[in-house]
This record gives structure tokens, C-alpha cells and sequence, in this order.
């Protein structure tokens, strides 16, 4: 008698956070990334906006999320994530170099200025940021317009070489 199963709902189960079919947020992220590399921006902030809402307000997710955006021409969606990012971690340098490169392409070139000078303030070993503070300001004519420069520019990974992301 001894070799009967429990009844069925008695019976521990394993821990399963996800359904087979859902990845986590972690996967999602590397997916993301791995798709960022292989240039496939529009898809990769697709896969990411998915890590996003699986655990909204984590600094990693959506720093490559807006990084996709605005990789892919989605400067606007890109600048609410990287606020949002700045919401969720207001000092990081990063964060207010890409919302600069956001400010930029709206033409926005006065107030993208003063979020390079921040940048630059919380990390002045970073050569991007000081190149692109020179950068900016040799954009902006004295009357304070904005000049489009070097408006290909992708927003580059930290690690990267220089503010086109190729490295």
C-alpha cells in the first residue's frame, strides 16, 4: 500500500517560474543584444520592450532598450526610455549622453548641451563624452541654433571607440 502516488493535488510540484513557451527577462535581454549586434535594432527594441515590461525599471534592460530605439531612427521613443532610465538611476553618465544624442536629432541642441556637461561632469575620464561635449559645441551657432553635425551618429555602447558605435 505504501506504493501508492498522492492524490493529485498533493503531489509537490517543481518550481517553474515560466511556461516552456516565455522566456525571462534575462533572455530576453541577451536576445536583444545579440540582435543589436547583428544591426537588427527595430527587432532587438521589439524583444526588449518585452524584457521591459517583465521587470519594468531595471537599468540594464532599459538601457539597451533605448539604445535599440535610437539605434533604429525611434529618437523620440528612445529619449522616454533614456529619461526613464534617469528616473531609475539619476546619476548615471550614460544615461544623459544618450538623452543628449535624443535632444540632438529633435533639434533640441541647447538642451542637449547641458546633458553632455552632465555626462562629462559624473565621468570626466570619458573621451566619448568629452568629444561629443567639443562636438556639440561647435555645432551650435552663436545665435544658439542647432547645426546637424554628424547626425548618423549611433548612440554608442560605453565600450565602443566613438559616438558612431563602431569600434
Amino acid at each position: 500500500m505504501h506504493d501508492q502516488a498522492p492524490p493529485p493535488g498533493d503531489a509537490p510540484k517543481p518550481a517553474d517560474p515560466l511556461p516552456d513557451d516565455e522566456e525571462s527577462a534575462y533572455d530576453l535581454l541577451q536576445r536583444g543584444q545579440l540582435l543589436m549586434r547583428q544591426r537588427h535594432n527595430a527587432q532587438a527594441a521589439v524583444v526588449l520592450g518585452r524584457a521591459a515590461r517583465l521587470e519594468p525599471g531595471r537599468g540594464s534592460i532599459l538601457e539597451a532598450l533605448g539604445r535599440a530605439h535610437f539605434n533604429a531612427g525611434q529618437h523620440e521613443l528612445a529619449l522616454d526610455v533614456f529619461e526613464a532610465l534617469l528616473e531609475v538611476d539619476p546619476v548615471s553618465h550614460y544615461a544623459y549622453y544618450a538623452t543628449a544624442q535624443c535632444l540632438r536629432k529633435a533639434g533640441r541642441a541647447e538642451e542637449s548641451l547641458t546633458r553632455l556637461r552632465l555626462a562629462c561632469a559624473l565621468d570626466p575620464a570619458s573621451a566619448l563624452y568629452r568629444g561629443a561635449l567639443a562636438r556639440a559645441e561647435a555645432w551650435l551657432p552663436a545665435d544658439g541654433g542647432a547645426d546637424e553635425g554628424d547626425a548618423d551618429a549611433d548612440v554608442a555602447d560605453e565600450g565602443d571607440a566613438g559616438p558612431t558605435g563602431e569600434g
